[in-house]
């Protein structure tokens, strides 16, 4: 740019919850899904959600003028926000482009859901977190061109209304480095061979948004920290290099801030953004140290990340001062404080949680509370550590009590986690347990099974609700849920699913149901974190050492069983996972947490073997979440993840089918660990990637059971019986036919019951198919 730089402030967050207090965007979103409200009723209400957010951030102290209130609302996710930006979606979404060529809300929603025969983008999880995003295809054939105005005009709103915002857009690289190839493309293609056919659209669009008044924008590339991205470290770092060469050459656009969070950002890719024509770098160093010194940072601001965006806990500011001041030693014009992350990691304030214990309150910080944390810190770099000695004492005193108060240690459950030997972790040889088994459950070649939930009607979230606000009595509402049972595993035998589950529907959450039934947990309110899209979760929290005061699970799963001669899956959601969907304690390394849950879990499976429970699911979705972004730190995640898998199953009589369940990621790079795992059968996700997992699993040598899902249970469609056949005949095609399973990618709990219903008669009709057609060889 040719103009003076714009002055940048000395604090900021890099994002911010877009979900609304009380998911109000969700509501909206999903009323226009049903038709319920037009387009402009959804755009009023998301422009309403983010004039709300900012003149929050403003009231908790950031700037109207300055740049520091980052604008990053997004209606589904900020992927797919870039990638219909530019231009990028499959062709097979072209029809539902407006006349003019850009991407309406139609389409984008369309790209994200499915319609028809077109199904939606890939989704998978975003980096190491439990957010997930929509995987953009991009291939030779792709067309750049600037498709959409939204990023300028919520800018142009900001504008309006007294707020000078920086917009926060998916950078180049990471958009390219997260995208797959389409299906037209030849072999081996690499999205970021695109990259300088993409270039002049970003430019395009950095030109958009000072036009309307932008003086700042922000650029997130995240990939240029991991290293379990297909293209290498020096790859990503040649591609940063040739995009911010281009891009920071512009004279036509705002001032650049990049950020790289999440983890610490390589050496090389280091090297080239200090050395880039950028304004502002973004780093991450709560996940990541201060790097050494490189050339180019003398006219550049450093903003340290150094309040954590993805948990919980109050802030170390006496640390955080501590880091801020190392970082000023590298030489940068200026140093700023911030976020690690955006904010959309963590729910919105602490103070909406009126239940939780004051003490327990006073160790936590939300997204308000790290702002307010931030502009802290701010005020320190501009008036000196003198004016903000109060507040870091104030820090430093809560985080003391919280390492001494009761509960945090319990002597019996570190005594009996230390006590664990070798022979803990492991079951009886796999073919002996498959034997058993087969005995004792009698199943059919291709078993069919669902993955644990059923849909959660409005029915049972109004007795839920009635009976936490005591309008019903406990006896009646367990009547209700015996009923609801009951008509699930009814319905189930009359589809012909040969192994059967309860439904679950006295759960409102796989993870809190188990947090409200430990001790060391606690469960929020409000305490809201989006998903994917319209789907947020309430992240239970997890503060002190793990026990099970009573069997949790049992009941429910027995009365089940009582209903039917077929075989009832007792259902448990995983160490690993339960970790993963917790904001959990910081003060020990996760292995010993994950051990302590893993023991609670292990005395609930024994408790359901001995009310008669013979095939107990695991679910570990989150098990490739968690892998860490640095190769070096990923075999010892792999050794106790694995491990506290292990130690909470192998406990299970040779007889007892142990399952377990994955979802929504890319599983290549586990495929070792899975089969570490050593569950008797494994399930899943390989619909929305129309089985690209089955070749991986194929090629491992993979010897348990396995069933690649056959139902995308995330978008309204009803897969059709050749398209779940086809599926099944790639499964029964390559892999051997006794290993597999049919199953939809996920639990049923999202979806409605008509949608249900029909697919999983498409995925009984499909399998009696596939059975008939290797009738000869069974």
């Amino acid at each position: 740019m040719t103009d003076p730089t714009p002055a940048f402030p000395r604090g900021t967050i890099l994002g911010y919850p877009r979900i609304g207090r009380r998911r109000e965007l969700k509501r909206a979103v999903e009323s226009h899904w049903k038709g319920a409200i037009d387009e402009a009723a959804l755009e009023q209400t998301a422009a309403d959600l983010r004039r709300a957010t900012r003149e929050r951030l403003a009231e908790l102290g950031l700037g109207r003028d300055d740049s520091s209130i980052p604008e990053s609302f997004s209606y589904y996710d900020q992927v797919l926000d870039a990638a219909a930006a530019v231009g990028a979606l499959p062709e097979r979404f072209a029809g539902l482009r407006e006349a003019d060529g850009t991407v309406g809300l139609a389409a984008y929603f369309t790209a994200a859901r499915g319609e028809g025969e077109n199904a939606p983008l890939e989704m998978t999880k975003w980096f190491d977190t439990n957010y997930h995003y929509l995987v953009p295809e991009i291939g030779p054939e792709t067309s750049f061109a600037l498709s959409s105005d939204r990023f300028a005009r919520q800018v142009a709103e900001a504008k309006a209304d007294g707020f000078t915002v920086r917009p926060v857009v998916v950078g180049p690289v990471t958009l390219l480095a997260l995208a797959k190839a389409t299906d037209a493309s030849p072999d081996g293609f690499d999205p970021l061979r695109r990259l300088d056919d993409l270039l002049p659209v970003y430019a395009e669009l950095l030109a958009s948004l000072r036009a309307v008044g932008a003086e700042w924008v922000q650029l997130d590339e995240p990939a240029l920290v991991s290293e379990s991205l297909p293209a290498s470290a020096d790859a990503l770092a040649a591609a940063a290099e040739r995009a911010y060469a281009m891009l920071g050459g512009s004279a036509d656009r705002p001032a650049i801030l990049v950020t790289a969070g999440y983890a610490q950002l390589s050496t090389e890719a280091w090297t080239v953004l200090a050395a880039a024509p950028v304004e502002a770098l973004a780093i991450d160093l709560t996940r990541g140290a201060v790097p050494a010194p490189a050339a180019g940072l003398d006219g550049k601001v450093l903003v340290g990340g150094v309040i954590d965006g993805r948990n919980i806990w109050r802030g170390d500011l006496a640390g955080a001062w501590a880091t801020l001041e190392d970082l000023g030693r590298l030489g940068a014009a200026q140093i700023s404080a911030g976020t690690s992350t955006s904010l959309q990691h963590v729910p919105h304030d602490v103070a909406d949680e009126s239940a939780l214990d004051p003490r327990l309150v006073s160790w936590l910080a939300f997204a308000d509370q790290k702002t307010a944390q931030v502009v802290t810190l701010a005020r320190g770099l501009s008036e000196g550590a003198d004016a903000i000695a109060g507040e870091v004492a104030e820090a430093s005193a809560a985080l003391a009590d919280r390492r001494s108060a009761p509960g945090v240690r319990d002597g019996a459950v570190r005594e009996r986690a230390a006590a664990l030997t070798q022979a803990d972790f492991s079951r009886v040889d796999y073919a002996a347990r498959v034997a058993a088994q087969q005995e004792a459950l009698g199943l059919p070649v291709l078993p069919t099974t669902t993955i644990g939930s059923f849909p959660q009607t409005g029915d049972i979230r109004r007795a839920r609700a009635r009976h936490g606000k005591g309008e019903i009595t406990t006896e009646e509402y367990e009547q209700f849920l015996r009923d609801e049972i009951a008509r699930v595993v009814t319905l189930q035998e009359d589809l012909g699913l040969d192994v059967l589950v309860h439904g679950e529907a006295e759960r409102n959450d796989m993870v809190q149901y188990f947090a409200e039934n430990l001790d060391g947990f606690e469960v929020t309110q409000n305490g809201w974190v989006q998903s994917y899209g319209s789907r947020a979760t309430r992240p239970s929290i997890l503060w002190g050492d793990v026990s099970r005061p009573a069997p949790i699970t049992v009941a429910w799963s027995a009365f089940a069983q009582s209903l039917t001669e077929k075989p009832m899956k007792g259902m448990l959601t995983g160490p690993v996972t339960i970790l993963a969907w917790s904001f959990v304690r910081d003060d020990q390394p996760l292995a010993d947490t994950a051990n302590q849950v893993a023991l609670a879990l292990r005395d609930e499976i024994a408790d359901l073997e001995a009310a008669g429970i013979g095939v107990i699911q695991v679910d570990e979705p989150a098990l490739r979440e968690l892998l860490p972004l640095k190769r070096n730190d990923q075999p010892s995640y792999l050794e106790w993840s694995v491990g506290s898998f292990r130690l909470a199953t192998a406990g299970a009589a040779e007889s007892t089918q142990v399952h377990t369940h994955l979802c929504y990621s890319e599983f290549d790079v586990v495929i070792d660990a899975i089969a570490a795992l050593d569950a008797d059968v494994t399930s899943i996700e390989a619909a929305r990637s129309r089985g690209e997992v089955i070749g991986d699993i194929a090629a491992s040598g993979f010897t348990h059971g396995v069933g690649p899902g056959v139902y995308d249970i995330h978008s309204p469609r009803v897969p059709s019986v050749a398209e779940v056949a086809d599926l099944l005949d790639r499964a029964a095609t390559e892999l051997p036919l006794r290993q597999v399973w049919v199953n939809p990618d996920c639990g049923l709990k999202t979806r409605g019951y008509d949608e249900t219903v029909a697919s999983l008669r498409n995925i009984i009709e499909a399998t009696r198919s596939i059975r008939d057609k290797v009738g000869a060889t069974v």
